[in-house]
């Protein structure tokens, strides 16, 4: 069977806390995984939410910021210590090649899996890989170093009709045939099914507001957004290169998110229940979800 979900490994900005580790979101895909900004503790927070370096397939780090990164150095390590056995690609902007290889190479180890590198550069929403079940496009966001915030869309497809079909005479393997080929004994793909909108995420982290975020999350069915200050210390979100909790539920309300999930919570709070409901004050009407540490997020059911 297959499962969308998002597997919350941490959810603190800048320094851990009693309750939250640094940074770490895994998404699970159809069977692949894509590790978002493993902060430190990455590790021993996937045993605690029972995945493992096998389901990893991909590595995205939006920034070379500690709290986003510095987890980086062991799951590589660790990738090599379980000789992962499937290709395993990293992305993280361009200009931070030399801390990348500075993780990478932070300790001596027996080097069993060679990853690939596809760093994201340039302006405007840049496709880092095309894959049968998804495209990974990065874009440029606001932050104090170069940071890139990640979507993944799903080709849009088509949903196949039983009574159509039946009525059709269009059974058993010929209704394989009909999607592959789109035409079987005069019958057309569009005769027996409708348009299915593939789905959409996006990460958004460690960013001011900024077009690039509302490029990102544009329809997305689940939307990962940071969530660093309370809208009354905006000044200081400003200053420091975030968002506020109400103004991550306003870019998902104006870019027509159906599921958010608020993240990346400053330390000087005590509760996170604020998160939410400033986010629903700026209007957000969607499924919203204040992640803690293990939460797991399945991704909305197809409309």
């Amino acid at each position: 069977m297959s499962v969308r979900e998002l597997v919350v490994l941490g959810t603190a900005s800048q320094v851990p806390t009693r309750r939250r580790n640094q940074n770490g979101y895994l998404l699970l895909w159809d069977g692949q995984g894509l590790l978002f900004d493993p902060g430190e503790g990455t590790q021993r927070q996937m045993l605690r939410a029972g995945v493992a370096a096998h389901d990893i397939d991909r590595l995205c780090v939006t920034h070379f910021h500690g709290d986003h990164a510095l987890g980086l150095a062991g799951v590589i390590q660790r990738i090599n210590l379980d000789r992962v056995p499937h290709p395993v690609t990293a992305h993280y902007p361009a200009s931070g090649q030399h801390f990348y290889e500075r993780l990478k190479y932070a300790t001596s180890y027996r080097e069993n899996v060679a990853i690939a590198e596809a760093p994201a550069a340039g302006d405007g929403l840049v496709t880092l890989a095309a894959t049968p079940a998804y495209t990974l496009a990065a874009h440029r966001l606001s932050h104090p170093v170069e940071a890139y915030g990640y979507r993944l869309t799903e080709p849009d497809g088509r949903t196949m009709l039983p009574a159509l079909l039946a009525e059709h005479g269009i059974e058993g393997p010929d209704i394989g045939r009909l999607q592959r080929e789109g035409e079987v004994r005069g019958v057309r793909l569009a005769d027996v099914s409708r348009p299915r909108r593939g789905q959409r995420f996006a990460f958004v982290m460690d960013t001011r507001v900024c077009d690039g975020a509302y490029v990102l999350a544009d329809g997305c069915d689940l939307l990962v957004a940071e969530s660093t200050f309370l809208d009354e210390d905006e000044a200081l979100a400003v200053d420091f290169g975030h968002m506020t909790a109400g103004q991550a539920g306003a870019l998902a309300r104006d870019a027509g998110v159906r599921h958010l999930v608020l993240t990346h919570f400053s330390q000087r709070y005590d509760d996170p229940g604020v998160f939410g409901r400033q986010a629903r004050a700026a209007g957000f009407t969607g499924d919203l979800t204040v992640a803690a540490d293990l939460t797991r997020v399945p991704l909305p059911r197809r409309r």
